[in-house]
Parts: structure tokens; C-alpha cells; sequence
């Protein structure tokens, strides 16, 4: 496939073939059963298959299919081993990469956008894609005044493509349920829809890039590439090396994930306290790690792009996440249950046991108790599976409670960065990152508790 799909016919032919497909294979494991194998062994196989035709569907579509697919693979993590495991590579693939358009699409672009003398405005510029996304291609090249930059090129028909992909996805969001134990896919599909039209203005785009690349200029830590230029269609950015995160997920080294880890986490709390924005798409294609001396991983740095899907912060992120986290470790279950009520995350009309909510929340603020924690894929299906099974108190206790608008984003960006951590099964000082940049979060020092 060498373009992205744009007649809508064509795409929504394509996904509304996924439940038909889904539906098949019921019906074979339906017939399994009957013929004597195990019922779990039958819906392990039966995700699995679901899993590929899912995956392979997205990866060809881009657009919001790929989106959507991109936002779903760091949940990965949550997936029982028999089923992730051999779809791991797949969903990888489809974090780093897509089919490219023609070179013919990429140049009718530019010179639309930046005119017909387009190439003057680089001393280099390669044809073949050097990355591609579910709007957008990027193309490595060097400007004008020498530097070498990132040229990304927006599909043609990304936006109608979006819209289409997302609507039809949403009709059958509850057959993909099964595929990430634990997590309503429904919401998902819909925040994304109504992020649609901020991500494909390139201008916004570069706005949040600019803000962030300003804030981490001479930040020994993080690194996010200055805006060159900008048009609609067309973002060119400075370009940065480095070890795509999705290897460091598959080949690194344990001190290669444990920095990777620790700076993702320092990078998804400190973000919105330094620029009042967070970076809102946290699946590893958007991440590199830099070595900036080979022999010393604790000196490497990680770079961040696509900062085409921000959430707008200006006092960073509430107090009430820290506070309420600080609150529920040390056990005050009726102040939390006090504070998730005041910010609607309780509805007036339901009566909650302040000691169950407790319960509730303790296993998944677990890595900020200790002073480093270990993040698994086996810890990850554990509070997936815990939060699925509907004869768990928690899955009861799930039910009732409501996350307000304001913090859907925060929620998603916060499990989807738990899920990548988990991916790299990286050691971390969550506690440590909390301190420092979490309103509201903080711990006493050692002069303050012996007082």
C-alpha cells in the first residue's frame, strides 16, 4: 500500500470488515468448545487472531485506524503473555512505522505549501521517508543554513480520513473491548475524535513544540527539537539521533531501560509544572534516548517529538492529584474520599465506603509507596486483571466512580506512559519525580518527621 486510502468507502469497507471478522472467529471458537478444548485456551487463541487482523487493518489504514492502534499498543502491556507475545513485534512496527505515500504526493505538497521553489529552501532533502505516522510522513533533510532538520508532510485527506476511521471504530468499540482487559475502549475512541482538528493544525503544533523546546533548551535531562519552520501542511523541525524507544523496548540493556524510565516519568510530571502543557501521546514512536557518552547511560538523554496532541495546563497539573495521592498512602480514607467527591470524581447520588475507595486506589499509586519500583508486564496484567474481573470489589467500585471531563486526558496520558514503563520493565524513583514536580505531593523530610 503505497498511499493512504482516502474514498471513504474504501476505509470504512476495510474496518467495518473487522467484527465480521471478530464475529467469525467466534463462531470457530464456538466450535472449538463443542469439540472439548478449554474454554480459556479457546479465548486465548481467539484474542490472539483478533489481536492480527486488528493490528494488520490499522497499520495499512494510518489515519485514525493507525491512531487509534498507536493508543492501544502501550496498553500492551496488559495483555496475557500467550496473546502479547507474538504480536509484540507487530505492534511495535506499527508505533515506528507505515507504508509511505508516493514521492510525487510528498513533492505536490511542498511546493502547494511552500512554493514551487521549495527545494532552495534546503541544501538536502531525501525522498524516502525517514519515519511515518497516522497523519503525517517525516523526511530527513538539511535547511538552508546548514542544519539538519525534520520535514514532516501531511497526508492529503488525513483529516476527512480521521473523522471517518474514528466514527466507524466507535460503532464496534465494545468487540475490541476484549482486547485490553480492564479498559473501556469506547472513551478512548471519542477523545480522540475530539482531538482531531488541534492535531492537524500544524500551527498549534509548532506553538507547543516552540514552548517545550524553549523550557528544555539547556535542560541536561530532556531535549525536544526547535521549530524551523512551519505552514499548513508542513512542520520542519531540527532533527535529533538517537535509539528509537521501541529498540530500547526490545534490545536495551537494564540501565538503558531504567534511564528511559526515569526520564519518561521525569518528563510526564515536570512538563506540565515547566510549560503548563503535557505532551499527550506518549507511545514509544515519539521517543528517542541519546547517549551522550556512550560509557555513562546515567548521562543519556531523551528526546520527545510530536507534540501534535497537547492538554492545556496553565497551573500544571491540579492539586488535587497530588494531594490526594499523599493522602491515600498515608491512609486518610476519609479526606481522600472527601476530595474525589468535591471534585466530581464521585456523583452526589452515590454513597461509597471511604475505606473501599482506599482500597481501590492503593494498588495503583503502589510505585510511589517505595522509594523505586519495578515496572512489569506481569505487575501490569495483575491491576488489568484485577480491575476487569466483575466479582472484584474494584470492578464493582470502578463502575460507580466518574472521571470528569477536565481530567480524561491526564488519566490516559498517566496509563498510557505506566504502560510503556512497563513495556521497558524499567526500575524507577517515581517517588523522586512526584516530589519535585507533583502540586500537592509531598513528602516529609527526615528533620520533619524526627521534630
Amino acid at each position: 500500500m503505497s498511499d493512504l486510502p482516502r474514498k471513504a468507502v474504501t476505509r470504512t469497507a476495510k474496518l467495518a470488515a473487522l467484527p465480521l471478522g471478530f464475529a467469525g472467529r467466534a463462531t470457530w471458537g464456538l466450535g472449538k468448545r463443542i469439540g472439548g478444548k478449554p474454554a480459556e485456551i479457546v479465548g486465548r487463541e481467539l484474542q490472539q487472531r483478533t489481536a492480527e487482523q486488528l493490528f494488520k487493518v490499522l497499520g495499512e489504514l494510518k489515519g485514525g485506524a493507525m491512531k487509534f492502534g498507536q493508543a492501544l499498543s502501550v496498553f500492551e502491556s496488559a495483555l496475557p503473555e500467550e496473546v502479547a507475545g507474538p504480536y509484540r513485534a507487530a505492534l511495535t512496527k506499527l508505533q515506528e512505522a507505515a507504508p509511505p505515500m508516493p514521492t510525487s504526493t510528498v513533492h505536490a505538497v511542498l511546493a502547494e505549501r511552500l512554493g514551487e521553489d521549495w527545494r532552495e529552501l534546503f541544501d538536502e532533502f531525501e525522498d524516502k521517508p525517514a519515519a511515518a505516522a497516522s497523519i503525517g510522513q517525516v523526511h530527513r533533510a538539511v535547511w538552508h543554513d546548514g542544519r539538519e532538520v525534520a520535514v514532516k508532510v501531511q497526508y492529503p485527506g488525513a483529516g476527512e480520513a480521521l473523522l471517518s476511521d474514528l466514527t466507524q471504530l466507535s460503532r464496534f468499540a465494545r468487540l475490541l473491548g476484549p482486547l485490553v482487559p480492564g479498559m473501556d475502549v469506547k472513551p478512548l475512541i471519542t477523545e480522540l475524535r475530539d482531538r482531531v482538528s488541534e492535531e492537524l493544525d500544524y500551527d498549534l503544533e509548532a506553538q507547543a513544540q516552540q514552548t517545550h523546546a524553549e523550557e528544555f533548551a539547556d535542560d541536561p535531562d530532556v531535549v525536544v527539537p526547535a521549530v524551523v519552520h512551519q505552514c499548513d501542511r508542513v512542520l520542519v523541525t531540527e532533527w535529533i539521533d538517537g535509539i528509537p524507544l521501541a529498540e530500547v523496548i526490545s534490545d536495551g540493556t537494564d540501565e538503558q531501560r531504567d534511564r528511559a524510565g526515569q526520564l519518561l516519568t521525569r518528563f510526564l510530571f515536570s512538563g506540565p509544572a515547566r510549560t503548563g502543557l503535557l505532551h499527550a501521546d506518549p507511545h514509544p514512536g515519539n521517543f528517542r534516548l541519546l547517549p551522550v557518552d556512550q560509557e555513562d547511560v546515567a548521562s543519556w538523554q531523551l528526546g520527545v517529538l510530536d507534540f501534535g496532541t497537547v492538554d492545556r495546563l496553565p497551573g500544571g497539573l491540579p492539586d488535587t492529584i497530588g494531594t490526594s495521592l499523599r493522602l491515600t498512602i498515608d491512609g486518610y480514607a476519609e479526606t481522600v474520599h472527601e476530595a474525589l467527591c468535591a471534585e466530581g470524581f464521585v456523583k452526589e447520588d452515590i454513597e461509597l465506603d471511604p475505606e473501599e475507595v482506599l482500597d481501590y486506589l492503593l494498588p495503583i499509586i503502589e510505585p510511589a509507596q517505595v522509594e523505586e519500583f519495578t515496572f512489569t508486564r506481569g505487575w501490569m496484567r495483575s491491576q488489568a486483571a484485577r480491575i476487569a474481573d466483575p466479582r472484584s470489589p474494584a470492578h464493582q467500585l470502578g463502575k460507580q466512580l466518574n472521571l470528569p471531563p477536565s481530567y480524561l486526558l491526564i488519566h490516559r496520558v498517566t496509563l498510557s506512559t505506566i504502560g510503556v514503563l512497563c513495556q521497558l520493565g524499567a526500575t524507577v524513583r517515581m517517588r523522586d519525580e512526584l516530589e519535585e514536580w507533583l502540586p500537592g505531593f509531598e513528602y516529609p523530610t527526615k528533620a520533619d518527621t524526627s521534630a
